[in-house]
């Protein structure tokens, strides 16, 4: 690129030294999907200045492995480096320890990154309880397809194991919220949405849901999978986020399956993101009462 065309006005100058073409973002998309997007874009800039042995770290690792962060009131990069932290500005600089951190190339941005274990590790000071959980809950899912006939579609980001390692490998701040977060991970958890709502019952006192259940018939029929099952009282929650009211097809689809369900006898208790994060108790309040009536 010639000197004239690096110096022209209509370039961004997003970290000294560096010079970017402007980008055009989708204002239509969810206010967290177009943040992640913008610290992702950012970070993939500095990514030409980074140091030898530096990484992306915290909450800027996470979007990059697209992890399940709550909005963020900070959106600066985060940058670790086993030397001087960085002072650019629009980055936090980070000196850690290089056996506290696993550093590996993303596969798909190709920039060096934490891996997902230290990554999580590195957020205990930065988030709540529930959200550790949420990320942890992240990292050890394997997506797949529900059903007699279902698959795995990718392997998970890491194990279980991986994640109690990260925590005892050396000190680190948050250990006490990590090693308690660690116990209350579960496999099997598509969204941070699913994870606030089986804490929120565990910590009424009710008794934990197991997550991602298939459901079938009495002849063995496949009648679909649900979110969070108390299998035994044939009891389902199912959480209905966006996707679930905006498409159509989606929509049709739940209704269909919410329909075999309750010809089978089971109770589907439908939740929405404002019961949960607004209304906690009314819905702690409904799955009681659906325990209660079923035992």
């Amino acid at each position: 690129m010639s000197r004239r065309r690096v110096d022209r006005a209509e370039l961004e100058r997003p970290f000294h030294g560096v010079r970017a073409e402007p980008r055009a973002h989708d204002e239509a998309a969810h206010p967290f999907a177009r943040q992640r997007a913008a610290i992702i874009e950012a970070a993939l800039r500095f990514s030409v200045r980074m140091n030898d042995g530096g990484c992306f770290s915290h909450t800027t690792a996470a979007l990059l492995w697209d992890l399940p962060v709550p909005i963020l009131s900070d959106t600066r990069v985060h940058v670790s480096t086993p030397g001087r932290a960085p002072r650019a500005a629009g980055t936090v600089g980070h000196q850690v320890r290089p056996d506290l951190v696993r550093i590996v190339r993303h596969p798909l941005f190709g920039v060096p990154v934490s891996d997902p274990a230290t990554t999580w590790a590195m957020l205990a000071p930065m988030i709540t309880a529930y959200d550790l959980v949420a990320i942890g809950d992240a990292i050890v899912r394997s997506p797949r397809v529900a059903g007699p006939f279902g698959y795995v579609i990718r392997p998970a980001l890491a194990h279980h194991d991986e994640l109690r390692r990260a925590v005892t490998i050396g000190r680190r701040i948050g250990a006490e919220a990590l090693r308690a977060a660690l116990e209350r991970i579960r496999p099997g958890v598509a969204s941070r949405t699913e994870t606030w709502a089986r804490l929120l019952l565990v910590d009424a006192g009710l008794p934990e849901p197991v997550t991602d259940h298939d459901v079938y018939g009495a002849a063995g029929e496949f009648l679909g999978c649900v979110d969070l099952a108390y299998p035994e009282l044939r009891i389902a929650i199912e959480y209905e986020g966006d996707q679930h009211r905006t498409d159509a097809a989606q929509w049709q689809r739940d209704l269909e399956k919410h329909e075999r369900l309750t010809d089978a006898g089971w109770r589907v208790i439908r939740v929405a993101r404002d019961q949960l994060f607004r209304y906690p108790l009314q819905y702690v309040d409904r799955v009681r009462v659906a325990l209660s009536t079923r035992r």
